[in-house]
């Protein structure tokens, strides 16, 4: 199981603390460069408009146009996931059904894997506690794990599949709180990639962000929970999420009242 000791998160918390504060000095830097280029190619594309048909030099470099547009817009949208996720999110955690969250989110989602032939399967204890999160956030974080399953189903030389891809989401009650599980039965993780897949920037796919599941990590430890991942090349993988009850105080406030009493 893939996880981190409480020494390791304290650290980490640390690290993407002074991470924000880098990135809100550097976003000023790059943000100011772009909106100049973006507004200079604009520029451009009208100065390369014309009353009649393009040349054929006209529509080379329109074309050359539409790359360098289309560039800078997908590095704007880097440097915004990039600020989001060293800011923070700053949630607003209230009670919620989590069983309600998890089938409105993926019946809204399942289209997409049944057009891939990819089987997706609800499994949810009943009655189970309220939890505290932000849906809006927890969704975000669902919706990043089930595109992580489907890529890691879908993404195989045809060779390699099965004809049985399939993604399971569960939902129990535990000792440690309520649970939500994503299950594939996929290639599963190198090993020599697991320790590093919620790093920043670190993915195992072609044009990856490097986002996903640093951003499902943030914003679960946001909510008080915690993240953990199993593995087997060959069998599957599986996210483990444990998120608090309603009625659970979060460990920050448990220690605090918990020393308000001894003193």
């Amino acid at each position: 199981m893939l996880g981190m000791s409480s020494g390791e998160n304290k650290s980490r918390q640390s690290r993407l603390a002074f991470l924000g504060t880098l990135a809100s000095g550097l976003a000023h830097e790059i943000k100011n460069p772009l909106s100049a280029m973006s507004v200079n190619l604009q520029m451009l594309r009208e100065d390369l408009e014309t009353a009649g048909p393009p040349t054929p030099r006209e529509q080379r470099l329109q074309k050359r146009v539409n790359v360098l547009e289309r560039e800078v817009t997908r590095l704007e949208e880097i440097l915004e996931g990039f600020l989001r996720f060293a800011r923070g999110y700053q949630l607003k955690a209230v009670a919620q059904s989590l069983n309600a969250l998890l089938r409105e989110t993926v019946e809204f989602w399942a289209a997409k894997a049944a057009a891939a032939g990819v089987d997706v399967q609800l499994v949810l204890e009943p009655d189970l506690p309220d939890v505290s999160v932000d849906a809006t956030y927890l969704k975000q974080a669902l919706l990043n794990l089930l595109n992580n399953a489907f890529d890691a189903l879908t993404q195989r030389p045809a060779a390699e599949k099965s004809g049985r891809e399939q993604i399971l989401v569960c939902s129990r009650r535990t000792s440690a709180g309520v649970e939500l599980l994503v299950i594939d039965n996929g290639p599963g993780i190198p090993a020599e990639a697991r320790e590093q897949i919620f790093d920043p920037y670190f993915s195992t796919k072609a044009g990856g962000s490097g986002l996903g599941l640093p951003t499902v990590r943030r914003i679960v430890e946001e909510l008080g929970g915690t993240v953990t991942c199993d593995t087997e090349v060959g069998r599957g993988t599986s996210f483990r999420i444990v998120l608090r009850e309603a009625n659970q105080a979060a460990p920050g406030e448990a220690a605090a009242a918990a020393e308000g009493t001894l003193s």
